[in-house]
């Protein structure tokens, strides 16, 4: 697996030496947890990785943050909005200090559907992400493109022990989240008069749209035809899990931008971690009934360097009856695009692939581009 400290030292080199990364998809060695229980150790001989500052990054000032809004009313959740980025890490920052705004583009209640684009796409996000932070680029894409978009910000009740960190949402029960995504969802159908709406989800939030799918109504196993979604694509989902260093790499790599995730909640740093460890009762739930539902058309994205999804095979899935998998490495035909789990939120490449899912005439595959998207922060 390559860890955060090899991605980032291949952002500063960038250039020929990124076409030249070999990357493994071989299983890495589990990790430990310290005797304190605080912390999740990585495997012997894991490179060091970077902190904030070696970044060249300015850690926020997280006593100026807002109160995270957590609410029963879909519309109100969140407030205003933050600048698009291009930078996940920006992105990631930015949205410390203001929890609470939407991405470009998303959350407009007044939204109505298009005859071209009729179905909304609601944006789930990942673990300790958010919804403006995991989506400030994609979203505003998409409203360009004729879509109405939302995005919710789920799984963050938990969160609350994080103190002042209250951007850190995705922390809650998956099973939780999933059932906050079905009232958020029964808000857009009945808001917009739409009959279907599209998925495109992040990390943990692909667990969720699948957990929201078998468990909480929103397919109808004895008529597809009103299933409450057409398409979900998963941008590095954890569909069958990932190994504990996965889920350590990602608590240390916001632990390095000086916030103490791993420290404050444990070394599993809330359920949803442990709901998405490989064998969880949560996965195997889903696993005993398939990877897919009757009349969806599912489109899962990896990347070699996804360093949290561990091995990246295990975001792929496998069609059951009556729907269709489009199985993406994100590198195929593209080796500059050396995206990890977070960058790749902010790649164009996958931006291309995710307009393509969703309306294969008007954004054809021809379309998709390839372009650099380094590791850790993006273009």
């Amino acid at each position: 697996m390559a860890t955060v400290g090899t991605l980032s030292c291949a952002l500063v080199l960038a250039g020929s030496a990124v076409a030249d990364a070999q990357p493994t998809d071989e299983t890495t060695p589990p990790a430990t947890v310290s005797q304190d229980g605080t912390e999740v150790v990585p495997p012997e001989g894991t490179e060091a990785e970077p902190k904030a500052e070696d970044l060249g990054l300015a850690k926020p000032n997280i006593t100026d943050a807002a109160a995270t809004v957590v609410t029963q009313d879909p519309e109100t959740e969140t407030s205003g909005y933050g600048p698009v980025q291009k930078n996940f890490l920006a992105g990631f920052l930015y949205s410390i200090v203001n929890p609470n705004v939407a991405p470009q583009g998303a959350n407009d209640w007044n939204c109505k559907p298009t005859a071209a684009h009729p179905n909304p796409v609601v944006l789930l996000h990942g673990t300790w992400e958010n919804a403006y932070n995991n989506f400030a680029r994609i979203s505003p894409v998409l409203k360009e493109a004729g879509y109405c978009v939302f995005a919710p910000n789920t799984g963050d009740k938990d969160s609350s022990a994080l103190g002042h960190v209250t951007a850190l949402r995705g922390t809650g029960p998956i099973a939780d989240s999933a059932k906050e995504v079905a009232f958020y969802i029964d808000a857009v159908l009945a808001r917009t008069g739409a009959q279907k709406v599209d998925i495109v989800a992040h990390s943990q939030g692909s667990l969720a749209s699948r957990q929201y799918m078998r468990f909480e109504g929103g397919a109808n196993t004895a008529d597809p035809s009103k299933n409450k979604v057409g398409k979900i694509v998963s941008l590095g989902g954890s569909n069958h899990g990932t190994t504990l260093v996965g889920i350590g790499t990602l608590g240390r790599t916001i632990n390095n931008l000086g916030l103490n995730v791993l420290g404050l909640v444990g070394a599993i740093a809330g359920p949803a971690a442990s709901d998405q460890v490989i064998d969880s009762p949560l996965i195997k739930a889903l696993e005993a009934g398939g990877d897919t539902e009757r009349g969806v058309d599912y489109t899962a994205v990896a990347t070699r360097f996804d360093e949290v999804v561990t091995p990246f095979r295990t975001t792929f899935l496998e069609a059951g009856p009556d729907a269709t998998v489009d199985n993406v490495l994100l590198q195929d035909g593209c080796g500059i695009d050396v995206s990890d789990h977070l960058s790749m939120s902010v790649s164009p490449r996958v931006i291309g692939i995710v307009k393509n899912a969703l309306d294969p005439v008007g954004s054809p595959a021809n379309a998709i581009p390839c372009v650099w998207n380094g590791p850790v922060t993006g273009g």
